[in-house]
C-alpha cells in the first residue's frame, strides 16, 4: 500500500464482529500517520481484553473505563470528538473502527442524546417489566409512547426499560425525525463497512471463542467479578456464560450470542448513509489497499 494525503479526512470502518475490522483498520496505519479511534462499547471496560478481544496496539478509547463504571453514548461521545479532534490537529488521520453502531455514529457526528433518568428511575422500570413481564411491558410502553414501542422488541428488556425512561422525562426513544442517520458529520470522513459471507464469519466467530478459552478468559473473567460490576458492563457478550456455565456450554453460548449479534450488526450497516461497501473475505492487505485507494480518490 501507499501513503496517501488524507489531510483532514476521518476514515471510519464498521462490520459484524469477526470480520476483521481492527486489523484492517492497523493495516492503514502502518501506512499513513493516524490514530485508530475505537467505536466498541465493550472495549471501552478495562480488565477483560481476551473477553471483549481489545487490541494490543495502542488505540484511544479502549479499557478506559473500570468495570463498576455506568457508561453513556453521551460520555463516549464526548471522548471521541476530543480524540478525534486532537488526531487531526496533529496532522494525523483519525481511524474510528468498531462494531457498535451507536458509537460509531456519536464519534463521527453530533448527536443530540436524551440526558440521563433521574437517580433510582431505572430501578423503577426495572422492576415493573420484571413483575409484568416482556409482553406486558411492552404494551404498557405501547400506551405511553406507540412510536417507540415499534422500535422495540417485547424481550429487549434494556430498551425497553430505556423507552419508558424516557417517555417518562418527556423524551422519546423514537425522536420525531431520525437526527441518528443523517448523513452530517463534524470532519470529512468516509465510512467504510466490511462484507464478509456468513459461513465463513461464523466459522470466525466460532475459532475465535474457542481461542478466548485457551488464552485464558476463564481466570480473565473470574478476576473481574470479584469487584462490582456496571449495568452496562453486564452487557459485555459472555461475561455470565464464563462465569456461570461449564466450558463447552459456555463456548456455545457464547458462539450463538455472538452470531445474533453479528446478524445485528449486519442490519446496522444497511441504515448508515454513504457506507462503502468493502470484501473482507480476502488477504488483509488487499481490504486495507483498497480503502486506502478509495479515500485517497475521495
Amino acid at each position: 500500500m501507499s501513503a496517501a494525503d488524507l489531510s483532514g479526512m476521518v476514515i471510519a470502518i464498521f462490520g459484524p464482529t469477526a470480520s476483521g475490522k481492527t486489523a484492517v483498520a492497523e493495516a492503514i496505519a502502518d501506512a499513513v500517520p493516524s490514530q485508530i479511534v475505537s467505536a466498541d462499547s465493550m472495549q471501552v471496560y478495562r480488565g477483560l481484553p481476551i473477553l471483549t478481544n481489545q487490541p494490543v496496539r495502542p488505540t484511544a478509547l479502549v479499557g478506559i473505563w473500570p468495570l463498576d463504571h455506568e457508561g453513556s453514548v453521551a460520555e463516549y461521545q464526548r471522548l471521541a470528538h476530543e480524540a478525534v479532534d486532537g488526531a487531526l490537529s496533529e496532522g494525523r488521520t483519525p481511524i474510528v473502527v468498531g462494531g457498535t453502531g451507536l458509537y460509531l455514529r456519536a464519534a463521527l457526528a453530533d448527536l443530540e442524546l436524551p440526558p440521563a433518568p433521574p437517580r433510582g428511575a431505572r430501578d423503577r422500570w426495572e422492576r415493573l417489566y420484571d413483575r409484568l413481564g416482556p409482553e406486558h411491558a411492552h404494551a404498557a410502553l405501547a400506551e405511553r409512547d406507540p412510536q417507540a414501542a415499534q422500535a422495540v422488541h417485547p424481550n429487549d428488556r434494556r430498551r425497553v426499560v430505556r423507552a419508558l425512561e424516557l417517555h417518562d422525562a418527556g423524551e422519546s426513544l423514537a425522536p420525531p425525525r431520525d437526527r441518528l442517520w443523517g448523513d452530517e458529520t463534524r470532519h470529512p470522513a468516509l465510512i467504510f463497512g466490511l462484507e464478509i459471507p456468513k459461513v465463513v464469519l461464523e466459522e470466525r466467530i466460532q475459532e475465535r471463542t474457542e481461542a478466548m478459552f485457551e488464552s485464558g478468559v476463564e481466570e480473565e473473567v473470574a478476576r473481574a467479578l470479584r469487584a462490582p460490576v456496571s449495568r452496562t458492563a453486564n452487557q459485555i457478550i459472555g461475561l455470565r456464560e464464563v462465569a456461570e456455565l461449564p466450558r463447552r456450554e459456555a463456548i456455545a453460548a457464547i458462539a450463538l450470542r455472538t452470531r445474533r449479534y453479528a446478524a445485528y450488526q449486519r442490519k446496522w450497516m444497511r441504515r448508515i448513509p454513504s457506507m462503502q461497501a468493502v470484501s473482507a473475505a480476502r488477504p488483509l492487505l488487499e481490504t486495507a489497499g483498497e480503502i486506502l485507494s478509495r479515500a485517497q480518490r475521495a
